[in-house]
């Protein structure tokens, strides 16, 4: 598929979820996409990556206000910004249905309370790539991942950091 035919699909789908003929279906997608590192794209002039392998909610909250203030400033325009988050490591909490059987358990009153934010600034265009590495590692079975059209798996999140950098993303990382 050429870049502009690529652009083209993306302003579609883009134009199509905004005025609604899309429908909002989370409760019935699939379990997360699976994406390679060489199917990570730059789609916008101006990309950035927010790397997140904290689990402070506070932290995450600040990271989620920079998101909002960040797409505030290009006029919520999907076509001039394209922003992403990397979780790993304890960054994946925020992006699972329930936290039971996790490290993460006595969190299980806060936590998942944020989702809330992550879907609204997700409006956006927002992508969260959840590193495999990190759900193999801690033994969290990947069917916990939250339902969402925007949230992936990447094999490994650093090399999906690494990966978006030399793609032309920018790296911000709160705190």
């Amino acid at each position: 598929m050429s870049e502009d035919t690529h652009q083209a699909s993306r302003r579609a789908l883009m134009l199509a979820a905004a005025s609604g003929v899309v429908a909002a279906a989370a409760p019935a997608l699939a379990a997360p996409r699976q994406t390679a590192l060489a199917d990570l794209k730059k789609e916008a002039d101006i990309a950035c990556l927010y790397h997140c392998d904290f689990g402070e909610p506070q932290r995450f909250t600040q990271m989620l206000q920079n998101i909002a203030n960040h797409y505030s400033a290009y006029g919520a325009d999907p076509f001039a910004l394209q922003l992403a988050i990397v979780a790993h490591g304890p960054g994946v909490k925020f992006f699972l249905d329930n936290l039971d059987d996790t490290t993460w358990r006595d969190e299980a009153a806060t936590v998942p309370k944020i989702f809330e934010r992550i879907e609204d600034v997700a409006k956006n265009g927002l992508k969260i790539h959840l590193c495999e590495i990190t759900f193999t590692r801690l033994k969290i079975d990947k069917s916990k991942a939250r339902k969402a059209e925007f949230i992936g798996f990447v094999p490994s999140g650093v090399a999906a950091v690494a990966a978006l950098q030399t793609k032309g993303f920018a790296y911000l990382k709160v705190g």
